[in-house]
């Protein structure tokens, strides 16, 4: 049965002191779908995503105004745990951002400190989220190393360990494969279309050729306001907006 939580953008408006990025967004990501998100830079997907998690609310200047909803609860409500969602609703940055711990402490700390694993079961549970994302016979014998060692893929690997170990429902990726080799990249998006089994998955990215390879929805954005929101089957081969065939085709949108 496939996991993960739906997740709904109703009436969305953000902006930055008198700067406004997104304007009247509307959007639900099901459970079970991997979406991507596509659209030149600064048409406000970014922005999109980080709202997703609550990561804009200490920016100076960030004014909201519409619902994000979690299996039905606005995220944004005053009573709302923002540690708590941030633990259903995980990140994957652009670049790799391991913690100053230990390989192993990386992987286990956040599940230790929400509560998810027992003592005894640290070493076992953190071999088995190792072995997930395919980084175990990298790092077996290095676990208590700083990951500072590790390449730039490995890295991002072991950061996408650590989100898995505090089982989301929901994982945002932010172009994370921007800066990674293609071995690496290949396995990012391998994992991707795994995850989507156990999660809701939404990533951002301007690669048009992995969204086709990895998500089943694309949501197509420009100037802050979504275009299309559908298949990624329609999306390719038949658009609904002329905007979004030019973007396919590279031509100016």
């Amino acid at each position: 049965m496939k996991g993960g939580a739906a997740l709904s953008v109703d009436e969305l408006f953000v902006q930055f002191g008198d700067r406004r990025v997104l304007k009247g967004v509307n959007a639900d990501f099901e459970p079970g779908k991997v979406t991507a998100m596509l659209g030149p830079t600064g048409c406000g997907k970014t922005t999109l995503l980080r709202c997703l998690n609550r990561l804009h609310d200490n920016r100076p200047g960030f004014q909201f105004d519409g619902r994000i909803l979690l299996d039905g609860d606005d995220i944004y409500r005053r009573s709302s745990d923002v540690r708590e969602l941030r633990r259903r609703v995980g990140m994957l940055f652009q670049r790799p951002n391991p913690f100053p711990q230990s390989i192993g402490e990386n992987v286990s700390l956040g599940a230790r400190v929400h509560g998810l694993w027992a003592r005894q079961d640290v070493a076992g549970r953190t071999e088995a989220v190792l072995r997930d994302v395919g980084l175990w016979e990298a790092v077996s014998d290095r676990l208590k190393s700083t990951p500072f060692m590790l390449s730039g893929g490995q890295q991002q690997l072991l950061c996408l360990a650590r989100a898995l170990a505090v089982e989301p429902d929901v994982l945002l990726l932010d172009e994370p494969t921007s800066s990674l080799d293609p071995r690496s990249t290949a396995r990012i998006e391998e994992l991707i279309s795994q995850l989507k089994e156990r999660m809701t998955v939404v990533f951002v990215t301007h690669n048009v050729q992995q969204a086709a390879r990895c998500a089943d929805q694309i949501l197509f954005m420009l100037e802050g306001e979504v275009v299309e929101f559908v298949d990624k089957d329609q999306f390719f081969a038949n658009p609904g907006d002329a905007r979004s065939r030019a973007y396919v085709e590279g031509r100016p949108v």
